[in-house]
């Protein structure tokens, strides 16, 4: 299993001046290799590879000692791979005929991350007073702002170092070496429905509240932008008013990221088995009047977060369709068809009422139980389950 932990780092000045210098010559390579591309294309009409253009630049990186010399010569390949598979893709999306794009050149602020192989020119250490610091070549022992340990199980792949709006942080990709154990169960199966109104409710009649991030911000975000639109274009004002900005969408997702992952973890450690849908967002995210506060909800994200804590943690978790989950009454069966404004089920048949969200988070938890994880094929749908009305 494969996870990444991501960190701030705390640099003082000298360190951030080193940082942004190997980072602009890994973008200065990145240019390079791709007009090297074009140029070669141009004059035989044959493609160039990672292998050629990696003795290429081995050569100019021995030539210049004082600029890309200083660039470690594992990262300065990863950088050249990162191009190679930009260019695979391209190739790729134009063979199937989809929607294609060329390579585009990169400029500083499109140009925000390195790759490190870890243990060559980035590594983690640790400090006779269990300080942990990042060490990086030829900028030396960084403070990071180490907040989880990494478990002793496990190997760490590769190391990115990124900027973003002024701060540096670093994502180590780790892969587990013990596989999870299966816990024993401990509490209850449960089912959760999603919705822009609540962001999740629980079979158990539990509703987590959506708090609305980006809405709540919106009068904020349109002052700001509103008053970067009056600056002069280009000007050192704008690019501050641009930076304050991005620094409150940061926060935004931040903050968003901070809530999913705490009622993500609250549900899986509380919970023998969780049963989901295996809902399809292309249907928010393409309408103009969902779009926004789909994304600002963030279902993907929770329903991923879900995924590994579960797998971490050894607890099955089943999706099923969505199909009259929400029209089936959870009691009888039977279907009682009802508008999206009508927040609470009424059924006829058995005269159960409760609300709209829970009834469907039953109905999602009673599909699962009739799909056991091992059983293979393709989910249960409600048209499979007899009705006990």
């Amino acid at each position: 299993m494969m996870l990444t932990y991501k960190y701030l780092l705390r640099p003082n000045n000298h360190q951030s001046d080193r940082l942004a210098f190997l980072l602009e010559q890994h973008r200065i390579v990145y240019n390079h290799a791709l007009q090297q591309r074009i140029n070669i294309y141009k004059e035989t009409g044959e493609c160039i590879g990672y292998d050629t253009q990696c003795k290429h630049f081995r050569d100019i990186r021995r030539e210049n000692p004082d600029t890309l010399r200083l660039v470690n010569a594992s990262s300065l390949q990863r950088t050249l791979r990162r191009l190679d598979r930009t260019y695979t893709s391209f190739f790729r999306r134009l063979q199937s005929g989809e929607k294609v794009g060329f390579p585009r050149f990169k400029a500083r602020s499109r140009f925000n991350t390195m790759e490190y192989t870890y243990g060559d020119g980035c590594k983690l250490r640790t400090s006779k007073r269990k300080y942990v610091f990042l060490y990086v070549q030829n900028v030396g022992e960084i403070r990071i702002c180490y907040h989880r340990a990494i478990p002793e199980d496990t190997r760490i792949n590769h190391a990115r170092i990124t900027r973003r709006n002024g701060r540096w942080y670093v994502s180590l990709s780790i892969t587990l070496s013990a596989t999870p154990v299966q816990r024993t169960p401990t509490g209850k199966p449960v089912g959760v429905d999603v919705g822009l109104r609540r962001i999740a409710a629980l079979s158990t009649g539990e509703l987590i509240e959506n708090p609305r991030w980006l809405r709540n911000n919106l009068a904020r975000l349109r002052r700001l932008q509103r008053h970067a639109s009056r600056q002069v274009k280009g000007s050192r004002r704008q690019h501050t008013t641009y930076q304050r900005i991005a620094r409150l969408y940061e926060k935004i997702e931040n903050q968003r990221r901070d809530y999913l992952h705490k009622i993500s973890q609250g549900i899986v450690k509380k919970y023998a088995l969780i049963a989901v849908e295996d809902l399809k967002l292309t249907f928010m995210n393409r309408s103009r009047h969902l779009a926004r506060a789909s994304y600002d909800a963030g279902f993907g994200i929770f329903r991923r977060m879900l995924e590994y804590k579960a797998e971490s943690a050894g607890i099955p978790l089943i999706a099923v369709s969505p199909v009259n989950t929400s029209q089936a009454c959870s009691g009888c069966g039977r279907i009682v068809p009802k508008d999206v404004s009508v927040r609470v089920h009424q059924c006829l048949h058995c005269g159960l009422t409760l609300d709209r969200d829970v009834n469907a988070a039953r109905n999602i938890l009673m599909l699962a139980l009739q799909n056991p994880p091992g059983r293979g094929g393709q989910p249960i749908t409600w048209a499979d389950m007899p009705s006990v009305g």
